[in-house]
């Protein structure tokens, strides 16, 4: 196996290098930023194209790099069915949360929870938020660079720390702009990266026929389950159903993904970024998946894994890297530097959300006298507030590892109810504050339950279904590189007779669905007690739900779009305020409420 060369460390440096001066250039030019809107949401001027390759960049995490191709080459390519998946998503977040949240013109998706319900729901979801970025950044910063580590040599901390000053300087100078036109460079460096590996695949392999073929009659190509059973890891159902409730939560009301089409300079712009980054999350998805199944084709007769050449599953790829690219100076690197592209534009777009609620959610209301000059300062010493407890997570990762992914999991639980929470006060008129409380916890405590439940006792391989993996072809006098035992054998050995009944049904079921169940019990419960509680005799503003014009307004665009755009213009905080006025600009949304009484039910339609 090679080891990495000094032009691999010159790629990958060269593409910090870049980042940096991203940064830089946005810290300066246009006068840079004055108001702490300019720097959260890039002064509400961005366009579809670049917001969309940044949605398509932060989604794509280092874990997408590593992960994707080794589960396609564990489990089959039935994961390609996520192709559906993302079309729902981008469907359900661009027709219902994008029109709302846009017309509100807030900046942090939680100011809406209070705007619809009250504050302390509002502190709920912002509390909720902060842990659950926190925890997931450390993981995204530390596991990737362990992986790349132990097999290219790559340095260890000398790359998490790179990587996490880089990003904290970028997203401190820059703000939202730096954050979103580094990533569209950084997608750039990841369709590199992939297609190098691709590329080299077919040319070592004799053509992608030879690739199809080794997939297909190793089982590889099972696109179609349509198995009903839920506790089924992969199905259709699980994927379509679970996946499209597990991503709408991060694509429809995460903080991190919703601030950047905010940001976009009118509606149209905002939804198309978001159609156009589907197009991006389907091209990085046939990547990961050719990358998988050449993978498969490559070791289809021995496998890295079971010969203990590596000592998990994500560290396949690097392997391959260096396996099929070594006689390529700098292309090892071209790899490296793409999956932390993929750290590094998650990371930011992180951080960035983290100052957003900070500032809006913690600072804003209760300190009411700050003006914009003095909130843009705190906005970006809270982006380097939260970039040194990004680093300092990544530290605390590689202590507490597998502690910290168990918390990120039962954490990635808090996406579903909150998903239920935005749902209810979206889409029903007549849920209250009571009943969206009572929902949000009941919908918590039971995603809990089985969160905690399938960590303590994770699902038997029928129910994750391996394929088959073969060291026949191996030439086992080969020098182990990582002699560690393997991880996953551990699983197996507890006795069947420990595990409780609840265990093998309730706890089994497919990780997809824990979002739904938090989703869909929160939005049940809410309704009830909602109704009970006299939620009918409530007056709620159209504002704040989706209606029939938002929808519409979609098809009349020819006639109406010149109308929006002068409405726009007239009414929402961006326009003459944005300018660096040192007036706060949280009075705007009390103004926009006094003044859209005039309008057809305060929608801009």
């Amino acid at each position: 196996m090679g080891r990495f060369t000094v032009w691999d460390y010159v790629v990958f440096a060269a593409m910090l290098l870049v980042s940096a001066i991203i940064g830089i250039y946005y810290a300066f030019v246009g006068g840079g930023q004055k108001t702490s809107k300019d720097f959260l949401m890039g002064g509400r001027s961005m366009s579809a194209l670049p917001v969309a390759l940044s949605l398509t960049a932060s989604f794509m995490s280092a874990v997408t790099v590593l992960g994707t191709p080794a589960e396609i080459y564990r489990y089959g390519a039935i994961f390609c069915i996520f192709a559906i998946t993302y079309a729902l998503v981008v469907l359900c977040s661009a027709e219902i949360f994008l029109p709302v949240f846009y017309k509100l013109g807030i900046t942090s998706t939680y100011e809406y929870l209070e705007l619809r319900f009250n504050k302390y729901l509002r502190l709920c979801g912002t509390v909720l938020f902060i842990i659950q970025t926190t925890l997931y950044t450390g993981i995204v910063i530390y596991a990737p660079a362990l992986a790349l580590n132990q097999v290219t040599g790559f340095d260890l901390w000398g790359a998490v720390v790179a990587t996490g000053v880089v990003c904290t300087f970028y997203c401190t100078l820059g703000g939202l702009k730096a954050v979103v036109w580094t990533d569209v460079f950084q997608v750039g460096i990841m369709v590199a990266g992939f297609s190098s590996v691709i590329i080299r695949a077919v040319v070592v392999q004799e053509g992608i026929g030879r690739i199809v073929n080794d997939s297909y009659y190793g089982g590889r190509l099972n696109f179609w389950d349509f198995n009903p059973n839920p506790l089924q890891r992969h199905t259709f159902w699980t994927i379509v159903i679970g996946g499209t409730f597990t991503w709408t939560g991060i694509y429809g009301v995460n903080q991190s993904q919703v601030q950047r089409y905010i940001a976009c300079k009118s509606r149209f712009h905002a939804k198309l970024s978001l159609y156009i980054n589907l197009v991006g999350l389907w091209a990085i998805l046939a990547c990961a998946a050719l990358c998988g199944l050449a993978l498969y084709s490559i070791y289809k007769d021995c496998d890295p894994w079971t010969a203990n050449q590596v000592s998990a599953l994500d560290q396949l790829m690097p392997y391959l890297v260096l396996d099929i690219l070594r006689d390529f100076p700098g292309v090892p690197g071209l790899f490296v530097a793409s999956a932390y592209s993929g750290t590094l534009s998650t990371v930011s777009s992180s951080i960035n959300a983290l100052a957003a609620v900070t500032v809006e959610d913690l600072i804003r209301p209760y300190f009411k006298s700050l003006s914009e000059k003095k909130l843009s300062w705190i906005s970006m010493g809270m982006s380097l507030f939260y970039g040194g407890v990004c680093i300092a997570m990544a530290a605390l990762a590689s202590l507490l590892g597998a502690l910290l992914q168990a918390a990120l999991s039962i954490f990635g639980m808090v996406g579903g109810p909150l998903l239920g929470l935005f749902a209810l006060g979206i889409l029903c008129s007549f849920a209250n504050g009571t009943g969206a409380f009572v929902g949000l916890v009941s919908g918590f405590v039971v995603s809990l339950w089985v969160g905690i439940g399938s960590q303590i006792y994770p699902p038997l391989p029928e129910r994750t279904k391996p394929l088959p993996l073969s060291t026949a072809g191996c030439n086992i006098s080969s020098v182990n590189l990582t002699s560690t035992e393997n991880p996953l054998t551990t699983v197996f050995t507890t006795p069947i007779a420990e595990r409780p009944a609840l265990a093998d049904n309730w706890y089994s079921l497919s990780y997809l669905y824990f979002s739904t169940l938090g989703t869909l019990i929160t939005v049940v419960v809410g309704i009830i007690i909602s109704l009970l509680t006299g939620g009918l005799k409530q007056n709620t503003d159209p504002k704040f739900l989706l209606t029939k014009e938002d929808f519409l307004s979609n098809f009349s665009r020819s006639k109406s779009e010149t109308q929006e755009k002068a409405e726009v213009l007239a009414c929402n905080p961006f326009s003459e305020a944005a300018e660096g006025t040192d007036n706060p600009a949280f009075s705007h949304i009390e103004m926009d409420v006094a003044s859209d009484k005039d309008k057809v039910n305060g929608l801009h339609i």
